[in-house]
């Protein structure tokens, strides 16, 4: 009988560390920008009543010998019956024989896969003695942006800005104390950036969330929480003007509206961009060039960074004997 492991958020924390995940999800985007991995469109299915949709993400690497599928539910009255509006499990095989080998939590997991892209980007692309961080968006996304950032860079303070203050109050309470790092909230988003090194952005919101002008020289972005094509969570100006990386140029062309809409409006092409950021980690395209320009990671996410991040975490909880294992 196949026995199978099934993974908590909980679990998943206990098994794994976010030097892990950002060490996976860097040989996750080398693969994809120099290797020939499985990677199909996501699958997108509407419900009518009560509204939703429904997204499944597959994606096969051959060098891992797995096969995963991450589905995701967006159900907009979840709300209103205290249920989380986005629910979602990673269901991980095996590529050798297809044999399931585990379930685990799709949120828990996507945060910290999402933090991870950050952090290899801030690693491969800010000033190596980067020191402040800002986060905007003080949510699970903006917790997992700084602890990635933390692992790859020595950062002695952070500013976290938020539209509801109260949750960037318990945000710099909670991240202070697990990190051991100074956490100052930001009354604008001017305090905020003005003195930052890395900025990393994890919101809902569909304008810019800070000024281009409020900018420091020499300051890297990371922007994460625009994955649809009429938001745009940076200024389009910083846009333009930076150094532009990516983590898969498909999808962020087809995606975010930080991109597209300058595309329509006839102000920026598909040759801004620099490369993506798996040929930097590779070593095939040139990263930062000085200290004084202005780097920018977009990411949208894309189901190779589910597979690896499932995969280690799988290793890791095996080696430590994490999980629940039922029988099929």
């Amino acid at each position: 009988m196949t026995q199978l492991r099934i993974l908590s958020g909980k679990q998943i924390r206990a098994a794994i560390t976010m030097q892990d995940i950002v060490e996976a999800v860097e040989g996750a985007f080398i693969e994809l920008s120099t290797g020939n991995p499985e990677m199909p469109a996501r699958v997108h299915i509407p419900i009518a009543r009560p509204e939703g949709t429904v997204l499944f993400m597959p994606s096969y690497m051959e060098s891992a010998a797995m096969i995963s599928v991450k589905t995701v539910t967006l159900f907009e009255e979840n709300r209103k019956n205290n249920l989380p509006y986005i629910q979602g499990m990673v269901s991980l095989f095996d590529g050798n024989n297809g044999t399931p080998r585990a379930i685990l939590d799709g949120m828990t997991l996507t945060a910290l896969r999402t933090g991870a892209a950050s952090g290899v980007a801030s690693r491969l692309l800010s000033r190596p003695e980067s020191a402040i961080c800002a986060i905007f968006g003080a949510g699970v996304q903006g917790r997992t942006q700084l602890e990635a950032v933390c692992a790859v860079r020595d950062i002695k303070k952070a500013f976290v800005y938020d539209a509801l203050p109260a949750a960037a109050e318990t945000f710099a309470t909670e991240m202070g104390e697990r990190l051991g790092v100074e956490i100052v909230v930001a009354k604008t988003s001017k305090e905020a950036v003005v003195d930052a090194d890395i900025i990393c952005c994890a919101t809902i919101a569909e304008t810019p969330v800070f000024d281009d002008s409020d900018l420091p020289a020499g300051v890297h972005i990371n922007a994460v929480g625009s994955y649809k094509p009429h938001v745009q969570e940076v200024p389009e100006e910083m846009v333009l003007r930076s150094r532009l990386y990516v983590d898969h140029r498909e999808s962020v062309l087809e995606e975010t509206g930080d991109l597209i809409i300058p595309i329509k409006k006839g102000v920026f092409t598909e040759g801004h961009i620099v490369a993506e950021i798996g040929d930097v980690a590779a070593g095939k395209a040139p990263g930062r060039r000085s200290v004084s320009e202005i780097t920018f990671f977009k990411t949208v996410g894309v189901a190779l960074q589910d597979l690896v991040a499932a995969t280690i975490v799988l290793q890791r909880a095996e080696e430590k004997g994490i999980g629940t294992m039922v029988e099929l």
